[in-house]
């Protein structure tokens, strides 16, 4: 390895397992000390165990990097802390972190309960806010730092039966940017990732992907990211999946109609259609695909 990131701390939370895993050792091979946090639990969230995470350490070690375990959730405050004051008490810093946890909770809008909703937003979007506040408190002080979230397409898309997901995901790009924003002036970037890679939540996506790589795919655009040669670049959304590498374009206006005064309903009516429309939004027409795919016994690719 080339030694991208000599000498730098990184916590990766989510790290024992799939991406997570994948980017805590790429970094520990390219020369960081890595914080390998993992809860442990089922792809529901149940059954906590410490032994996810030790496995990772386990690797890194006997290969010769360093590393340290923290079987803790990111689900409240004091374990998004404990994630990063691990990094300082054992390693002396904290120079970047990388949020991968995350669990699912599959369920129909009209049957999700609360517990299914609060779990996966918890998880997700609460969890990568829990790591980012503490790490970002040390590096203003600092001034450097990278911040690491990770999203999903289902952000931009939504999604048949995990809208408690996708609110998450679009959740964490918000927050990312807003982070770009705040921790601008302290020379703090932070970034997201919409991975596509073979994982035990990818296994429940409910449909062909037309593109999937590998978690280990993901890892290297992660290790650019938190090195020194990507300081410049903050606020971005970046796929990565097999051998390709594509950046998001970021919301914006792109039609609009006036009116003198105030608009009445009846005015819009009359004119929305033929001035400003609507935009596709592809899952739409992927159900579509899917009932005549179903029709004819197929299964439709996304």
């Amino acid at each position: 390895m080339s030694g991208f990131l000599a000498g730098k701390v990184i916590a990766v939370s989510g790290a024992g397992r799939g991406v997570g895993r994948a980017v805590a050792l790429a970094a520990a091979a390219e020369g960081a000390s890595v914080v390998v946090n993992d809860y442990g639990v089922n792809i529901d969230g149940t059954e906590p165990s410490s032994k996810v995470a030790d496995a990772v350490v386990r690797e890194i070690l006997d290969a010769g990097g360093s590393a340290v375990g923290v079987a803790d959730t990111v689900t409240t405050m004091e374990g998004g802390q404990r994630i990063v004051q691990t990094a300082v008490d054992r390693f002396g810093k904290i120079d970047g972190v990388v949020c991968v946890a995350g669990i699912l909770r599959e369920r129909m809008l009209f049957n999700m309960t609360e517990e299914e909703w609060e779990g996966v937003v918890a998880t997700h979007l609460k969890g990568t806010f829990t790591v980012f506040r503490a790490a970002s408190a040390l590096m203003r002080q600092q001034k450097s730092g990278t911040l690491i979230g990770f999203t999903s397409g289902a952000y931009a898309s939504g999604s048949v039966s995990q809208a408690n997901y996708a609110a998450a995901k679009g959740g964490i790009v918000s927050l990312v940017r807003s982070a770009a924003a705040g921790m601008y002036k302290y020379g703090v970037t932070a970034n997201c990732i919409a991975p596509i890679a073979r994982t035990r939540m990818a296994a429940n996506v409910p449909m062909q992907l037309q593109e999937i790589g590998e978690a280990e795919d993901v890892a290297p655009l992660v290790v650019f990211l938190l090195s020194d040669r990507a300081r410049h670049i903050t606020g971005q959304v970046y796929t990565a999946v097999g051998g390709k590498v594509a950046v998001w374009s970021v919301p914006t206006e792109v039609r609009a109609m006036q009116t003198d005064g105030r608009w009445t309903p009846e005015e819009i009516a009359s004119r929305i259609d033929s001035e400003i429309g609507q935009e596709k939004l592809p899952i739409l027409e992927y159900l579509a695909k899917m009932r005549e795919a179903a029709e004819a016994g197929s299964r439709p690719n996304a």
